[in-house]
């Protein structure tokens, strides 16, 4: 089975008029060929399908899995002290394309920002 790795920049978003290419994700996961989330070959890999959130701040970096539930996608994070799930607003309904753009709920204070994907290659399991 054949994964992608997501890779996903805060683009401008309110308080990063710029965005930040320090802040983001690396997702990897299984695509399928309308390049959306593939549910069921989730299934079958889901071990193997894993986010690094990525920062200048050693405080807001974690590792977890990505995770489905109902019809939403979320990252959830093997420590506790990396935070709660994090929800991807309608991802299950994106075309994962680079260039495109994601949004992503920060724990259950924060806003959800938004997400540029910047980079998309294969990688076996």
């Amino acid at each position: 089975m054949q994964l992608k790795q997501i890779v996903l920049r805060l683009a401008r978003n309110p308080g990063f008029p710029e965005g930040d290419h320090d802040q983001g994700y690396v997702i990897v996961a299984p695509l399928d060929n309308d390049a959306r989330l593939d549910t069921e070959a989730w299934r079958d890999v889901k071990k193997h399908c894993t986010v690094r959130r990525f920062h200048t701040d050693d405080s807001l970096k974690a590792d977890g899995f990505l995770t489905h539930r109902g019809s939403n996608w979320y990252f959830h994070y093997d420590e506790e002290s990396e935070g709660p799930d994090e929800p991807l607003y309608k991802l299950a309904d994106h075309q994962i394309l680079h260039g495109s753009y994601v949004t992503i709920a920060h724990g259950d204070d924060e806003d959800a920002l938004t997400y540029q994907i910047d980079d998309i290659r294969n990688v076996e399991v």
